[in-house]
């Protein structure tokens, strides 16, 4: 008979991404109406400077998360990198509050929070899949990616309710930098407390410990060239997912190019947040039913769908936006867990943690390019990053539909 509860590992871990996503999104929605404060003179450069701060803070970092997987893997050790990657990245909410003398540091920010999630995220998954059985894999990563979503609504709310405190009546956004300060300084508390929640982490005992369980235990693979060709060919559809696949503060910044006030595009937000939170479990969930891959095909067809809505949108009818971000938040729940259970679906024994950051990575090194290119398509004409997303997105369709194979789930 399959065991309903969760492992205490499982819960934990959720409840350390709720708190450090109510910390992340108190800050992330208001992020690019900064930079637009702090750079009122050159305006014209904001996009391409937001795809500088997301590219670099997104794909830089996430070169760490394969090293920290392989290294997990090889120490045999989960909660340590965890406890510091969490950490680095709640020390790093510190550094906005010098954003004020420039731009920089809302990069150096975004820079270490990143830098904590590359140590973190691959030992932290990985500790998520040993601590469930093979058959809820998709239930255990949609629980983690719920309460990741649940801790980015309440942040976004705290966000709604703190900007309209600071909102200007007449300009409709906040125009005061000390305002800004403020609610970052209020973000530092749930970082640390999610921090703090870690601590209640037992190890997984891979093993006895004895030297004939050392010896027969697979090292970690480095050599992604010698995984099983389902599991590359399941990288390379990330990797072309993610080129079109930039940042969200480009559909924020879209969503007030489109004609709405800054606490309008914060109540969007958080509705897309409060869809994924309650969808994720059950696609989760119904991946462990029905596999993964068909609930990876709909959704990446249903991002590039919205996505390339968003381009095609006039201020007209702006009215759409928020079902565009509720569609969004459903495309979030069908892919975001489900990716995970299937890179440790096919992972090589002994090496879980490594393909789960080489998949953090490949997303990542996508990444770089993907928000650079969004920023300077949107200086040209705001729709065609959002066009060119739809199109990455077919394109990955395709490859995973005609290369890749899933394992069948075995009872664990």
């Amino acid at each position: 008979m399959e065991n309903k509860k969760l492992d205490r590992n499982v819960i934990i871990t959720g409840i350390t991404s709720f708190f450090t996503d109510v910390s992340s999104e108190m800050v992330y929605p208001i992020l690019q109406a900064f930079v637009a404060t702090v750079m009122s003179t050159t305006k014209a450069m904001l996009g391409p400077i937001l795809g500088v701060i997301e590219g670099v803070a997104e794909s830089t970092a996430s070169l760490l998360k394969v090293f920290a997987g392989y290294w997990s893997d090889k120490l045999r050790k989960r909660k340590g990198l965890t406890v510091a990657g969490y950490g680095t990245s709640a020390a790093a909410k510190i550094l906005f509050l010098l954003a004020g003398l420039s731009w920089v540091f809302v990069m150096f920010a975004r820079f270490f929070d990143r830098v904590g999630k590359g140590i973190r995220t691959a030992p932290r998954d990985a500790l998520i899949s040993e601590s469930t059985p093979k058959h809820s894999q998709g239930r255990a990563f949609g629980f983690q990616r719920g309460m990741d979503f649940a801790g980015a609504t309440l942040g976004a709310l705290i966000c709604y309710f703190l900007a309209r405190i600071y909102l200007d009546p007449i300009a409709g956004h906040l125009l005061n930098v000390d305002s800004f300060f403020n609610i970052f300084l209020i973000s530092i508390i749930p970082a640390f407390l999610g921090v703090a929640a870690l601590f209640f982490i037992r190890e997984k005992k891979a093993d006895d410990g004895s030297q004939a369980d050392k010896k027969e235990r697979p090292l970690p693979n480095l050599r992604i060239g010698q995984y099983d060709s389902k599991l590359k060919a399941f990288f390379l559809a990330q990797f072309i997912f993610t080129l079109g696949n930039s940042s969200n503060q480009f559909l924020l910044l879209r969503s007030m190019e489109l004609g709405h006030l800054l606490s309008t595009v914060i109540l969007m937000y958080l509705g897309f947040n409060l869809v994924a939170t309650l969808l994720s479990p059950v696609f989760g969930t119904l991946s462990d039913k029905i596999g993964r891959k068909k609930l990876l095909v709909l959704g990446y067809s249903i991002y590039g769908a919205v996505y390339a809505a968003f381009g095609f949108l006039i201020p007209e009818y702006n009215i759409l936006l928020w079902g565009f971000w509720v569609i969004y938040g459903i495309y979030y729940a069908m892919t975001e867990g489900v990716e995970k259970a299937m890179v440790s679906d096919l992972a090589p024994e002994g090496s879980k943690a490594t393909a789960l950051g080489f998949y953090h990575t490949i997303v990542g090194i996508g990444l770089l390019p993907a928000s650079i290119i969004a920023g300077f398509l949107f200086s040209l004409m705001p729709g065609l990053p959002f066009w060119f997303g739809g199109v990455t997105s077919a394109v990955s369709v395709l490859v995973l539909v005609i290369f890749v194979r899933e394992n069948p789930l075995r009872g664990s």
